[in-house]
């Protein structure tokens, strides 16, 4: 075990990936020299050289098909999108081409390509900086959607997504990027697309992926003190979505509140209720309630505070559910 920031254990991951295999290349804007904005790939120019971390014009839609292309010749391409909100102009490279390909060809062909987006807010960014656009790619068949909570998960998924034959987005919280936490660098906790419960609890579940974790666990901390168990639930994947710890949880605790950043209307908690409802409608006590970002573009800095949830925001929710 050792204890790092969730940006160190990417760019050891990151590394070890590289190490690993000399067809795994780095690509992005001022993702060399710079190291990135958030510095997640720093010195993996230094050592493996400028001509497997590639620094790429301000051109995304340009980035993602020169990633195409490299993996049809066999490469691995890791695509760094700067800013979520930047992720737009390439859009239609990654729902149009990228994710359909291998279908194209009927499997013949592979996707092995990566694109990494520092998503959600908590930085007091200005507009573009700071949105959760990961349900568009989670609804694009041919995508897998991923994002971790944890150092210990970020240094872990970044190689299992590298090693994946599919395309894989995977969405950095970028709020989480410096908090430390301990690193297992022998052997991953769980697969790639495997939920997880993070912490037990009896009386009601909360859900959650990415930023979020750390609130529901604040929030659950919180209850604890007030008499009332929370059991808190790592999505992990967005896409494919691990089903069976999250209804295993729903079932015995037999209430659940989903809170993401994202807005909430047609967000990844409306799935996620929708499904609880359909698979576990016996064993709830109440609706499937959802706690997300307003329905609104990302308000300017001095009022992401109030716009993002937090644990009380959260909680609010939690006694709203056992009112019923």
């Amino acid at each position: 075990m050792t204890t790092m920031p969730m940006v160190r254990a990417l760019n050891a991951g990151l590394k070890k990936a590289m190490e690993d295999d000399s067809k795994v290349l780095i690509m992005g804007e001022d993702v060399g020299a710079l190291g990135g904005v958030f510095r997640v790939t720093e010195g993996l120019q230094t050592e493996f050289g400028d001509r497997r971390v590639l620094d790429t014009p301000l051109a995304e839609s340009g980035i993602i098909g020169t990633a195409i292309g490299l993996a049809m010749r066999g490469y691995r391409p890791v695509c760094e999108i700067q800013f979520d909100g930047f992720i737009y102009p390439g859009f239609d490279q990654i729902t149009s081409q990228l994710a359909k390909i291998t279908n194209r060809h009927r499997g013949s062909l592979s996707m092995p390509v990566v694109i990494r987006v520092p998503f959600g807010g908590h930085i007091g960014a200005v507009e573009h900086h700071q949105e959760s656009p990961e349900t568009l790619f989670a609804h694009t068949a041919g995508l897998r959607v991923v994002s971790p909570s944890t150092p210990n998960d970020a240094y872990w998924m970044i190689q299992q997504a590298i090693a994946s034959n599919d395309p894989v987005m995977f969405f950095e919280p970028k709020g989480r990027y410096w908090p430390k936490g301990e690193v297992d660098l022998e052997r991953p906790a769980v697969g790639l697309h495997a939920s997880r419960v993070v912490r037990t609890g009896t009386d009601a579940t909360l859900i959650g992926y990415g930023p979020m974790v750390s609130v529901l666990l604040s929030a659950a901390e919180i209850a604890a003190q007030e008499g009332r168990s929370l059991e808190v639930v790592d999505v992990r994947s967005l896409s494919p979505i691990d089903w069976a710890p999250i209804l295993a949880s729903v079932e015995k605790t037999g209430r659940a509140v989903v809170a993401h950043e994202a807005s909430g209307f047609l967000g990844l908690g409306a799935e996620i209720a929708a499904t609880l409802t359909e698979r576990a409608f016996y064993s709830l006590e109440a609706p499937v309630l959802r706690v997300g970002g307003f329905d609104i573009p990302f308000p300017p800095a001095k009022l992401e505070k109030l716009h993002l949830p937090d644990a009380d925001r959260v909680l609010e929710a939690v006694d709203r559910s056992f009112g019923y």
